[in-house]
């Protein structure tokens, strides 16, 4: 576990010093939001009834913009070989990654929703669920967004490839996230949506690490 926070305290630091990437994904995020308005009308019930929709789908694609990035610094200056050949094991270090790289980008993105919720007219009812579905959500992006990353690594137009790789994977995260919203607005109950997210993420939480080490090692090769 000391190279699992050692990786994870490299990466945050090489990511608080830049600083762009992550202020990137944010204002991607809210730039996102702040037009659905322009597109659809500033009608107040019509928001309110698209605004789960729209900010998971912001969401979603904002998470995207720094994964081509998550291996391709360690693969460039030689790092990732470094990584391969630690002591520890490759899906630990990934793992740390996968970490840094969600609280860089999607637990941001957590504590920016509930504003963008109130610019849309959310109903009150959702925010606490709109927060704990994307806490739920935005991880199991990462992890599944880190297996596309490790795949199309080395390759040319790697960000075109891993859109096609990882947007069908993300489809059921988008459509219990904004389904557990909704129906907490509605005056339903939230724990199936919730039981199905948290399932995805204790799935994706094993299998995700070692997929993407798996494909780390044969971009080495």
């Amino acid at each position: 576990m000391g190279r699992f926070f050692c990786v994870l305290r490299r990466d945050l630091h090489l990511a608080l010093r830049q600083g762009m990437d992550s202020f990137m994904v944010v204002m991607f995020f809210v730039i996102a939001v702040v037009l659905f308005p322009f597109g659809v009308g500033p009608e107040p019930n019509t928001l309110a009834r698209i605004a789960a929709g729209v900010i998971w789908v912001a969401a979603l694609l904002s998470s995207m913009l720094s994964l081509e990035r998550l291996f391709l610094g360690d693969y460039e200056d030689g790092s990732l070989e470094l990584l391969v050949l630690s002591p520890a094991t490759l899906e630990t270090l990934v793992l740390a990654k996968i970490a840094a790289h969600w609280l860089t980008t999607g637990l941001p993105l957590i504590v920016a929703a509930p504003f963008l919720a109130i610019l849309l007219n959310m109903d009150g009812e959702g925010f606490v669920t709109l927060v704990a579905a994307l806490a739920l959500g935005t991880p199991t992006l990462s992890l599944l967004g880190a297996v596309g990353a490790a795949l199309v690594l080395g390759s040319r137009r790697g960000g075109v490839l891993l859109s096609l790789l990882i947007l069908p994977l993300f489809i059921p995260i988008l459509i219990f996230g904004v389904s557990a919203v909704d129906a907490a607005v509605g005056g339903y109950p939230v724990k199936p949506q919730f039981m199905i997210l948290g399932g995805f993420l204790a799935l994706a939480l094993p299998l995700c690490p070692w997929a993407a080490a798996a494909g780390l090692r044969q971009s080495l090769e």
